[in-house]
């Protein structure tokens, strides 16, 4: 089975309210659970701070946000859940795509451009108050994808164009560097549920018109019971269609449920009691999460030491393929040469690169291929017997490292792949 890379990014600024839940947080939560899925999960607080510019905010809705993922039923153990500001290669990669990157692609940026246009429409300079860090969100976007090389990214529509920029800078980095970076799809899901808030427009902040996801229950009761109805009186039929009540419903609720419910409403069913269900089914769903929440936020180190152990596991590919990026664009070693001059004036043979098996504690078997000087230009990952990682090697004696790309997902490139098939060719020649 191909396994598919998916990458998310949650920015942590503000409380996640129940249209959170049912238009982002459950539905990802539920692909992530999916065969041949390979879920990245990210806490986007560089992000954060082109917005929020008050620390204990940042630190508060960090932790509001990466409880509520763990409270909603995301597996560590399962996902690659971390935190952006603890992989630093990503503000290096940064700088990377940045010395790629055009200006004017940075100048058409929906949000830049917004900016500037009120500017202009207030008589105001076009730049004021556009801080570097708004300009500069979609090359640290491209490098948030770029850095697993996600093949897809769920996007809203407002976000397309952020994917296709991040697909420009990588096809212009390819073209100055080879190939280093997978083009990205953007996932437009046409599903997402867009739930109404208590006066009937959108649930959103912007609206002050939202129901936090794990208010405590009274409190619950009392956002819902303030949903905004129209004046029918119990005993006159109501609509379904339009009412903010039912559309809610009909977003926690079974078919049979809805169904149910949809009945009561031509039925008459007086206001006070269809907001009564719709409370009892919301809480029947999020009390256990409601829990799991509280418990994570009284203990905050353990939501640390998750995110931790997160940023580990993403830097055992940010790590090396970092270094392979560096090595791309020149910034190496000054004795990392592969032919030193003296060498190439005098004739001198230069030393083969070696590959090196061996078994680790873990009782997998292992290779890496390095240069003459050491450096490491494969890493294997663990192989059930030694014939398999032994065949490995053999196929990439013969037939190189850019030949056999079904191996790239068991083995670690810290190295150009031109340098590594050269290594390999000087191997062979041995």
């Amino acid at each position: 089975m191909t396994t598919v890379r998916v990458l998310t990014g949650i920015k942590p600024s503000g409380t996640p309210h129940l249209g959170n839940y049912v238009g982002a947080i459950r539905p990802t939560v539920r692909a992530s659970r999916e065969p041949g899925i390979d879920s990245y999960l990210f806490l986007a607080d560089y992000h954060a701070l082109i917005s929020t510019h008050d620390p204990a905010r940042v630190q508060r809705s960090t932790l509001e946000i990466a409880a509520t993922w763990i409270a909603c039923g995301l597996d560590p153990e399962r996902v690659t859940f971390y935190r952006q500001s603890d992989i630093p290669e990503i503000p290096e990669l940064t700088w990377l795509l940045a010395c790629v990157c055009g200006k004017g692609l940075l100048n058409r940026a929906h949000a830049y451009k917004a900016a500037v246009d009120k500017n202009t429409a207030d008589g105001r300079d076009a730049d004021d108050g556009v801080t570097m860090g708004l300009f500069m969100y979609p090359v640290l976007m491209a490098a948030d994808i770029l850095m697993f090389n996600a093949h897809r990214v769920p996007v809203g529509r407002d976000q397309i164009q952020h994917i296709e920029m991040a697909r420009d800078l990588a096809s212009s980095f390819n073209h100055h560097y080879g190939e280093h970076f997978t083009l990205p799809e953007a996932v437009i899901d046409e599903q997402v549920a867009t739930l109404p808030g208590l006066d009937g427009r959108k649930m959103s902040k912007s609206y002050d018109n939202v129901i936090p996801l794990f208010a405590p229950r009274e409190q619950l009761r009392r956002l819902i019971m303030g949903i905004v109805t129209d004046s029918r009186a119990p005993g006159e039929p109501k609509d379904t269609e339009g009412s903010a009540l039912f559309q809610i419903y009909q977003a926690f609720a079974t078919a049979e449920e809805t169904a149910t419910l949809a009945r009561d409403f031509a039925a008459g069913i007086a206001w006070a009691e269809a907001k009564e269900r719709l409370f009892e089914r919301i809480d029947r769903e999020i009390a256990p999460m409601r829990a799991t929440y509280d418990d994570l936020m009284a203990h905050p180190q353990r939501v640390e030491a998750l995110l931790r152990a997160g940023a580990a596991k993403a830097r055992v590919q940010a790590t090396p393929f970092t270094a392979r990026l560096r090595a791309a664009v020149g910034l190496r070693p000054l004795d990392d040469l592969a032919l030193p001059p003296a060498a190439e004036a005098t004739g001198t043979k230069v030393a083969p690169p070696v590959f090196k098996q061996y078994r680790e504690s873990d009782g997998r078997f292992y290779f890496k291929l390095t240069d003459a000087k050491g450096h490491v230009l494969l890493q294997s990952a663990g192989f059930d017997t030694p014939k398999a990682a032994g065949q490995a090697v053999a196929r990439l004696k013969t037939e190189g490292w850019s030949a056999c790309p079904d191996l790239h997902a068991l083995i670690e490139a810290s190295a150009p792949a031109e340098r590594i098939d050269a290594a390999l060719a000087l191997l062979r020649e041995a």
